[in-house]
């Protein structure tokens, strides 16, 4: 009730049924008035530019409402457009500005870092999912488990045994794809990316597969869990009455069964292990946080072992996975100029010589690696993000921002901006990575900025070219459809709505000479 004006507390003090009508009236029009341009609960914002289509009270909650989720990324790419890089909207008691400039990023993830927080609404958002995991934590949390993260991936023989992982797992979509080209039939590329990086996270976690790439008709109950909860949680950042919304639907049952699911699958995992009563010689993500300690010295909680598997599934499954779709669409769609995907299955021939990838080889496929950024670069793995102001501040090109508001941004509309990397910014071309400058955190944030950039990038980036070597060693693709962009589907990653159907054919020999791209 703090937002009552005084106008509103006299109409409840004083309203009888003889004025009742009359004042409820009254304060019915101040109020439309007064948030006739904006949302209720946020400050009005005529010194920014705004979408055309707010209305009194709700703001653009009607606008956005009405964009369809697999267009919703074009929307802020045609405000981009029409308003430029810095705009702004508001839904009820919630105020965005958009700040998609590198400068402005700079400053917020790096500049005045710690003035920029995740926030509770985030926290109370995503905290079925994520718990106290570092995706929703701020200040002292997130300095912890950044600290205990950074730690894990700087142990080598954690960054060994992972790559032996990826090779492993490899070989099992190498058999799927090898069957499906003997039998001639198309093969989801999507939910074969999605197998292989959350088998091999199930490994690098606790030791074991998830058993995705068993059988590629059986629908794994985890990753069902994990998707349907990520897509809940997805759509309350967009929707201020989500719990309402939760409460009168089956929506919110069905997180809460989801959560107690994955929690008690990763539980398991542990009690195991802590049944065994030995070490593992093979350094897996759950020993190491067996091992590790608070900063009080004493082993971390289980519940606390389960937060940090979540949040490290959602980095090390999704993201690469959809990476390397995105890739193989662009790779393969019309208009791509076909020797892309010659000069990778030359540098395969080069690097691996028909042996198996190991923790070194992705150093040398130079390639590989600029046909994934480029990817990256257009389809980024977290295509919007928020942080929310602590204290009032002034981004570098002289935008204000207010406590409490939410500052928005969105690789993907940056990577596909004119203003920041040319007129030839909406083509995939892998080659503005060879030989040249390598672009600041700032303007290329796909793997995010500052402090908080992600731990995981050579983590990522060794599982996508260790598939990537062993795929086009192996293999040639075609699209099913390659005139047709796959629709997304709304997520905190970037999953596509409906898969990738490819066809598949073996290598008939190597190439030996690399493209010129």
């Amino acid at each position: 009730m703090s937002a009552l004006t005084p106008l509103f507390r006299y109409v409840l003090m004083h309203a009888t049924r003889k004025n009742g009508f009359k004042l409820v009236l009254a304060f019915m029009t101040y109020y439309i008035y007064k948030y006739r341009g904006h949302a209720l609960g946020t400050n009005r914002r005529s010194d920014l530019k705004q979408p055309k289509g707010a209305v009194p009270l709700l703001g653009h909650m009607p606008l956005i409402s009405s964009v369809p989720p697999t267009q919703l990324y074009q929307f802020f790419l045609k405000l981009h457009v029409e308003l430029g890089p810095v705009w702004s909207l508001s839904l009820p008691g919630v105020r965005m500005v958009q700040i998609d400039t590198p400068e402005n990023i700079e400053h917020v993830h790096k500049v005045n870092f710690w003035n920029y927080e995740k926030g509770p609404i985030f926290k109370d958002v995503m905290g079925i999912l994520f718990g106290d995991g570092i995706f929703s934590a701020d200040g002292h949390e997130w300095r912890f488990q950044r600290k205990l993260a950074s730690n894990i991936f700087s142990v080598r023989a954690f960054r060994e045994y992972t790559s032996d992982v990826f090779v492993v797992e490899g070989k099992k979509v190498l058999e799927h794809l090898g069957r499906a080209a003997d039998q001639g039939t198309p093969i989801d590329f999507h939910d074969l990316m999605h197998r292989f990086t959350l088998d091999s996270f199930g490994t690098i976690s606790f030791g074991e597969s998830f058993g995705c790439l068993d059988d590629l008709g059986v629908e794994v109950p985890f990753a069902f869990a994990f998707d349907d909860l990520l897509q809940i949680v997805t759509k309350r950042l967009i929707d201020p009455l989500w719990k309402i919304r939760e409460r009168v639907t089956s929506t919110g049952k069905r997180a809460k069964e989801h959560q107690e699911y994955m929690y008690k699958h990763a539980l398991k995992f542990i009690q195991k292990r802590r049944e065994e009563g030995h070490r593992r010689q093979n350094r897996d993500l759950l020993q190491l946080c067996m091992e590790a300690k608070d900063e009080n010295g004493q082993p971390i909680s289980d519940d606390y072992i389960v937060d940090i598997f979540l949040n490290f599934t959602l980095a090390g499954r999704d993201t690469t996975a959809q990476a390397l779709a995105w890739m193989f669409y662009l790779l393969h769609r019309d208009g791509t100029d076909k020797t892309i995907a010659k000069g990778l299955a030359a540098e395969a021939d080069d690097v691996l010589g028909g042996q198996d990838p190991t923790y070194e080889t992705y150093k040398r496929q130079k390639f590989a690696e600029a046909c994934f950024h480029e990817s990256l670069r257009l389809f980024p793995a977290a295509p919007r993000n928020q942080r929310m102001c602590v204290k009032d501040d002034v981004l570098p090109d002289g935008t204000k921002i207010y406590k409490g508001e939410r500052v928005t941004w969105s690789s993907y509309v940056m990577g596909r901006s004119e203003r920041i990397w040319g007129p030839d910014a909406l083509e995939y071309k892998p080659s503005r990575w060879i030989n040249a400058e390598k672009p600041s955190q700032a303007k290329f944030n796909a793997f995010h900025v500052g402090p908080r950039v992600c731990l995981g990038q050579q983590f990522a980036t060794v599982q996508a070219l260790t598939l990537i070597g062993m795929l086009f060693q192996n293999f040639e693709f075609e699209l099913v459809d390659p005139t047709k962009e796959p629709a997304y589907s709304t997520s905190l990653s970037f999953p596509m709505l409906e898969g990738l159907p490819v066809r598949v054919f073996r290598r008939s020999q190597p190439r030996t000479q690399a493209a010129t791209v």
